[in-house]
């Protein structure tokens, strides 16, 4: 293929962007690939759609609403389980609760949000071959958002817990953290164990985000995308009920995700979380590594 026919060509077609490098060697290139797509820009551009804005508006209510209704029911009452009926205990315990009835369903579709839409909704909107012919290089742009997702779904694992503790403080008092399993925490000893909860919660919303990324850059749709990691949470969460599917149901992916109420007891138990990390880190590198592949290969039609 001659020079003229190449630079012709479009520059969404997989290897284009490594063969239009090696032409005119002598010539200063036309861009600096390390330019493209910078993270503020990317940044900038999630922070403003409307779906970012109504998620952290709604982590933001939700544990208000959740403190409104403790107020209004008067307490969880006798027989509610451990978490629960030591919810309105103060801030710290507020926060670990709001954590618990998060995270099974409301946390995992955040991640798939973030991280699912991300290419998905360029392809939709008919945009990811503009991205790639400006010239974006392939692995700069899924780089560039891999990062701002990831980070932004850190963000949101971070924002319920600590504005939980402060809706906590505000409605049940800022008295000592108590475990479900018996003792008490000063103000460092809860922090950190804090801290910890929300580390490994985020570890194991890796492999739904993950995932979600995977189908992103797979589909043009984006719901197929969410859809679809949630979906793995879900069927995970169902099979691992079955405890008929031992020693297998070990290695499903939502078996160690209730792991950090070990770190409530006295000492730590580490066991599970060690278990359940080293597992979400396997899929993670599973699933980010074939979409990296998926992507590269492919021919961006959409």
């Amino acid at each position: 293929m001659s020079d003229r026919e190449l630079s012709r060509t479009a520059a969404t077609r997989r290897g284009v962007h490594a063969r239009l490098a090696e032409l005119d060697a002598g010539r200063a290139p036309d861009f600096d690939p390390g330019r493209t797509l910078r993270l503020r820009v990317e940044f900038a551009r999630q922070l403003r759609r409307r779906r970012t804005q109504i998620v952290f508006g709604l982590l933001i209510v939700l544990p208000v609403i959740i403190a409104i209704a403790f107020q209004v029911g008067g307490g969880a009452g006798s027989g509610a389980p451990q978490l629960v009926s030591l919810a309105t205990a103060g801030g710290y315990n507020f926060a670990v609760f709001t954590e618990f009835a998060a995270v099974g369903f409301l946390l995992v579709v955040v991640v798939a949000l973030f991280c699912g839409d991300t290419v998905a909704s360029e392809a939709s909107w008919s945009s990811l071959r503009y991205l790639l012919a400006q010239p974006v290089p392939r692995s700069r742009l899924l780089r560039q958002k891999i990062i701002v997702a990831g980070l932004m779904c850190v963000a949101a694992n971070l924002l319920l817990p600590i504005w939980s503790f402060v809706v906590g403080g505000l409605f049940f008092g800022w008295a000592p953290a108590r475990s479900p399993v018996g003792g008490t925490f000063d103000f460092s000893q809860s922090w950190w164990r804090m801290l910890v909860i929300v580390g490994y919660v985020c570890i194991q919303l890796a492999t739904y985000a993950s995932l979600a990324f995977l189908l992103s850059v797979s589909v043009d749709n984006p719901l197929g995308a969410v859809g679809g990691a949630v979906m793995l949470a879900v069927i995970s969460s169902i099979l691992d009920q079955i405890t008929a599917l031992d020693p297998y149901r070990h290695y499903l992916p939502s078996h160690f995700n209730a792991a950090w109420v070990d770190v409530l007891s006295s000492p730590v138990r580490w066991d599970d979380m060690i278990r359940g990390s080293g597992l979400s880190l396997i899929y993670t590198a599973v699933f980010l590594g074939y979409a990296w592949v998926r992507f590269d290969r492919k021919d961006i039609t959409s």
